[in-house]
């Protein structure tokens, strides 16, 4: 592949976008191999989770400006979202490990996943009005899902960056660790998705998705109680609840 990498490891696949001479700016190529690399990486068996991060200094400078500069209709704009979009609707737990810069698209990139771990040399940046475009790709919706309206209102309206430090207090990022430390920090993470079963982070992941159309306790105990039932036919579900019950057994034997 041109534009991006793909490593699997004790089932966490690390894909790292790698244009580092244009800071991994998002093109519609790179956009091709991101979605053909998630089909696969969903179908696999080996891989639990992924880890999205970006070669050299930075995460994700933003769309390219070519690209950026040739879609002005509709239709064609949204090919450059294709790829965090397709990360966004993934069925595997997605932590991105956010090195350096993240900008416009390339923070869309970042917001798509589930868990957004920070370097300390982190900046994520809006910039969409900065360079006389409205932001596009969800990006104010994503962000206030993790933020608050001043947060975006800041960052949009205003210019305001956030660095990891200021990220993870604004909820923007999960957590900001030294920049030596933020693979294995995902990695950390990331494979203790791994060690749930796929189908079921699967189903987990669409119940988080409806989240914001229940508005009352009712609705939220009934929004789970098929998927919970569902899940609780799995050989894995009879295996481990026996399994807790024998240490359990155990436990108490041992105290007596």
């Amino acid at each position: 592949m041109q534009y991006i990498t793909v490593d699997i490891s004790d089932g966490v696949a690390t894909l790292t976008l790698n244009d580092p001479d244009k800071r991994n700016a998002i093109n519609l190529i790179m956009n091709d191999e991101i979605c053909d690399t998630l089909n696969d990486l969903e179908d696999s068996a080996d891989v639990g989770s992924l880890i999205v991060t970006g070669a050299g200094r930075a995460f994700c400078a933003g769309a390219d400006l070519g690209d950026l500069l040739s879609a002005r209709e509709r239709d064609n704009i949204q090919d450059i979202y294709r790829g965090f979009l397709r990360i966004a609707d993934s069925t595997l737990p997605t932590v991105a490990a956010v090195n350096g810069a993240a900008v416009g698209a390339g923070m869309n990139m970042a917001l798509a996943c589930d868990v957004i771990v920070s370097g300390e040399s982190a900046k994520f940046d809006s910039r969409f009005l900065q360079i006389g475009i409205h932001p596009g790709g969800g990006h104010t919706w994503r962000l206030l899902s993790r933020t608050d309206d001043q947060t975006v209102r800041a960052m949009v309206l205003f210019g305001e960056v956030l660095n990891g430090t200021d990220a993870t207090e604004a909820g923007l990022s999960w957590k900001c660790v030294p920049d030596s430390d933020l693979m294995e920090e995902a990695r950390t993470l990331a494979l203790r998705a791994t060690s749930y079963s796929k189908d079921l982070t699967k189903m987990t992941k669409v119940a988080l998705r409806e989240l914001p159309s229940i508005d009352s306790s009712l609705e939220a105990v009934q929004h789970e109680v098929l998927p919970q039932i569902e899940s609780m036919k799995s050989e894995e579900f009879t295996r481990l609840v026996q399994s807790l019950q024998e240490k359990i057994a155990s436990k108490s034997d041992t105290e007596n």
